[in-house]
């Protein structure tokens, strides 16, 4: 019974962060790893981020940035092909620790920009810088499911509409994530067992991101990717305590 509780807590909160509710989804592997090991709960929840990757699409399908898609999915895509090729010889610590280095690099630099009180414009998308991040996005989500800080170093700077980010936010991921599902099954982290769990556990990821995107919407602009940096930065710190200090 408390392994349901928790299973459900867990995909209602992936749910609630593809509804828009930043990074909150971080919980969810953690919660589930009280159950079994880290691998087998990130597969578990690998094909609920899906059904709740398309309802996200469904909701955000309005506004995304296609420039920003044609530049980071093809960098995307050799990063999950990089990270499948390396997985067994990149020690999951030093992902995490370059994930947080990066999450950590942006909200500094982020911050001195605002205390100096000089107007930074908006940091137009382009390829080098795109294609860069996207491979990082990729590698980092295939083998710790944490690519949004890298994600986020590269769009954050654009300053896009909260709509465009999220939506250019939900195509890619859900892109992503689906790319992520052969591998997931050679490895063995997805298994008959598994998907079928998984099936009673996707209601509750619906009903995150339903309930995700009602917040979402009504948040304002400059409070909601407020609160993006601010669990970048939980994210960021809690990376770095589970490689030192743990």
């Amino acid at each position: 019974m408390e392994y349901w509780i928790v299973a459900g807590l867990a995909a209602f909160l992936m749910g609630l962060s593809k509804g828009g509710v930043p990074m909150i989804a971080l919980l969810s592997v953690p919660l589930m790893s009280l159950f079994m090991d880290p691998a087998l709960a990130a597969g578990l929840l690998l094909p609920i981020y899906i059904v709740a990757d398309f309802y996200a699409v469904y909701l955000f399908r309005r506004a995304f940035s296609v420039r920003n898609l044609k530049i980071l999915l093809p960098g995307a895509i050799g990063g999950i092909l990089i990270g499948f090729v390396a997985v067994a010889s990149v020690p999951g610590d030093a992902v995490k620790l370059l994930v947080a280095t990066i999450g950590l690099f942006y909200l500094v630099t982020a911050l001195r920009r605002r205390f100096s009180k000089v107007e930074i414009p908006p940091r137009p998308a382009d390829v080098p810088r795109g294609v860069f991040w996207g491979i990082i996005t990729g590698v980092t989500s295939y083998i710790s499911h944490a690519g949004g800080p890298p994600y986020q170093a590269y769009v954050l700077p654009q300053k896009l509409d909260k709509m465009v980010y999220l939506g250019t936010t939900t195509i890619l991921f859900t892109v992503v994530n689906l790319l992520k599902v052969p591998p997931f099954i050679l490895a063995g982290q997805i298994t008959w067992d598994s998907a079928s769990q998984a099936i009673w556990l996707a209601p509750f990821a619906l009903a995150g991101a339903w309930s995700g995107s009602a917040v979402s919407r009504v948040l304002p602009e400059r409070v909601f990717f407020l609160l993006i940096e601010i669990a970048l930065a939980a994210v960021s710190f809690k990376l770095l305590y589970e490689v030192l200090l743990t």
